[in-house]
């Protein structure tokens, strides 16, 4: 009776010692099955919290083998919509409304950690030696630190999986234990049909027009002309001078000012320069850390313009910008900005990047 019941217990306990889960398990079931994959198309949505604002975004991403990624994010705010492609040739910025595309020889993404591709959840899973596990609503939770090297305030990520192992959410948090980051998963298809051809630029890039079209554009806009009148022309956001509407130049009617400065810092000069499609405006800030900062209306090129940087892809707010050695350059609400400084640390660079709201203030100038 006693070798029966000793029999039975120690069945027991193995049953239950099987029944248990532990990060490392989970954590190399999730990453096989990403790891296993030859190419996968993702959906979900994604929020970043800075200070008092939210910026949600939908996205759709695919990957396939031999670091092919093509991300597409577009903002649910104003639906300004950008593309991170990555083929043989380049890492690609692509905004689609304005022509042009930022250009890279980066190892993005593998340099860094991003909450919405799965090899990087996977790899900052594997990576962390201390990753913890929890069972919340019967989700597991693992908790497992980032590598976020231009933005070193994002400390960990807390990743859910269901009881198949399939991702639900990532969230990345701060040292404060405030929330930074959140993407939902709403679908992840681990066998998408996935070639080449699906990462060209060149799917990107507006034709030019036709002659045809070029010449139906000159009549219309003659017509437009003839039967000038104050209403129309204010539908086309522009003036009625005579028979004509006179539209609009890149005149930028408010400057943006950055609200973070570093110490010591000032506000020496403000110019405005005229250009072929309106002007630009030039900051100096002199001080302890000399910059400038160079804003202009955001105009549509004609052709498709590819422009080269040596850095890496970064989101400043709610928009993908380039980050360089000394340099930043975004296009926000229609206007583009370009902030350099040799004396700027990169983390201050990023700040003063993402302190200009949108709003026109007063700063103050060298007395």
């Amino acid at each position: 009776m006693k070798k029966v019941l000793i029999l039975f217990l120690v069945v027991a306990l193995l049953l239950t010692g099987c029944g248990k889960k532990n990060p490392k398990n989970i954590i190399n079931d999730f990453a096989n099955k990403v790891n296993n994959t030859k190419s996968y198309s993702l959906k979900g949505n994604m929020e970043i919290y800075d200070d008092e604002e939210t910026f949600t975004y939908s996205i759709e991403a695919d990957y396939m083998k031999d670091n092919f990624y093509k991300v597409v994010m577009v903002n649910q705010t104003n639906n300004h919509e950008q593309v991170l492609l990555k083929n043989k040739d380049a890492v690609y910025v692509i905004t689609p409304s304005l022509n042009k595309s930022f250009k890279f020889q980066s190892e993005w993404p593998d340099n860094s950690s991003q909450s919405y591709l799965l090899k990087s959840i996977t790899n900052d899973l594997k990576n962390d030696q201390n990753s913890s596990l929890e069972e919340i609503d019967n989700d597991y939770v693992i908790k497992s630190s980032v590598n976020y090297p231009n933005n070193p305030e994002l400390k960990y990520q807390k990743v859910t999986l269901d009881k198949d192992g399939n991702l639900k959410k990532n969230e990345v948090y701060d040292e404060k234990d405030a929330l930074k980051m959140r993407v939902d998963f709403t679908s992840i298809d681990y066998n998408s049909s996935l070639s080449e051809d699906d990462f060209k630029l060149e799917e990107y890039i507006k034709e030019e027009l036709k002659e045809e079209e070029k010449e139906t554009k000159k009549e219309d806009s003659s017509k437009t002309k003839e039967t000038c009148i104050e209403s129309t022309c204010k539908e086309e956001k522009a003036n009625c001078e005579g028979d004509s509407c006179d539209k609009e130049t890149g005149l930028l009617e408010n400057i943006m000012y950055p609200l973070y400065i570093p110490s010591n810092t000032y506000l020496s000069t403000s110019d405005k320069v005229n250009t072929d499609n309106g002007n630009r405006v030039i900051l100096t800030f002199g001080g302890e850390k000399n910059f400038v900062l160079v804003e202009e209306k955001a105009s549509v090129a004609e052709e498709f313009e590819i422009i080269p940087v040596y850095g890496d892809p970064l989101i400043v707010s709610d928009t993908y910008g380039a980050l360089g050695a000394n340099s930043l350059t975004w296009t926000k609400d229609n206007i583009s900005y370009y902030l350099a400084g040799n004396e700027l640390t990169t983390n201050e660079l990023i700040s003063i990047g993402k302190s200009i709201r949108g709003e026109d203030i007063t700063v103050s100038k060298e007395k």
